[in-house]
């Protein structure tokens, strides 16, 4: 059966449409995918008992994982612990094995998470052993990207104490619609971060294997 002129005009046109979207997904992908530029922050706690190293790559469109990461990092100094912030750029430059925990924190993107996060973890012998918080953000769609995260961290035999996913467009916490939503999740990062801290606290460093 061969297709008349104008099936092939609207078929050409299609196909065109379908290549179009494609590279621009494929562009999109990539420049959010590019790891971000170095950054750091310190919380400084009154007694610290331990210190944990937060790492993020900055989203170049939002700053969801940035704001989460400072709400946790100051509830944990509140609670006596040593906090560093460093975006996965800035790790190149730290002792990342000398840090008690972590707090890993993904962006997610075409439901997996990102790529330098994910990198980092991978590349990261330091994590063998040590107290892990897993955090995964996105839109709305995260719970693919999670299962992922967790199956990398725990490939490292990083000891994951908690995984939780806090969202840009979902809701956060039914119960407060009202507020701004970015708002509730960086609450509650801040309480997670004093929640968790007692986990954190009573952890005894386990000496690697020789």
């Amino acid at each position: 059966m061969r297709l008349s002129d104008t099936s092939k005009k609207i078929f050409k046109r299609m196909l065109v449409t379908c290549i179009i979207i494609a590279v621009g997904w494929i562009a999109l992908t990539l420049w959010v995918e590019r790891r971000g530029p170095a950054r750091l922050w310190h919380f400084s706690a009154t007694k610290p008992v331990k210190n944990i190293l937060i790492v993020f790559d900055p989203d170049p469109i939002y700053n969801l994982d940035e704001q989460v990461c400072l709400s946790m990092g100051k509830a944990l100094a509140e609670e006596n612990i040593d906090v560093t912030i460093a975006t996965v750029r800035k790790t190149e430059e730290i002792d990342v094995a000398s840090f008690d925990g972590f707090v890993l924190c993904a962006n997610t993107y075409n439901w997996t998470p990102d790529w330098s996060i994910t990198n980092f973890v991978k590349a990261t012998a330091a994590l063998k052993y040590k107290p892990v918080i897993a955090i995964t953000l996105g839109s709305g769609s995260t719970e693919h990207a999670r299962q992922v995260f967790n199956k990398v961290i725990l490939q490292q035999d990083a000891l994951l104490i908690d995984s939780r996913t806090l969202w840009l467009m979902r809701p956060n916490d039914e119960s407060r619609m009202k507020e701004n939503n970015v708002a509730v999740a960086r609450s509650i990062a801040h309480r997670t971060g004093i929640q968790l801290a007692d986990s954190i606290k009573l952890f005894q460093s386990v000496a690697l294997p020789k």
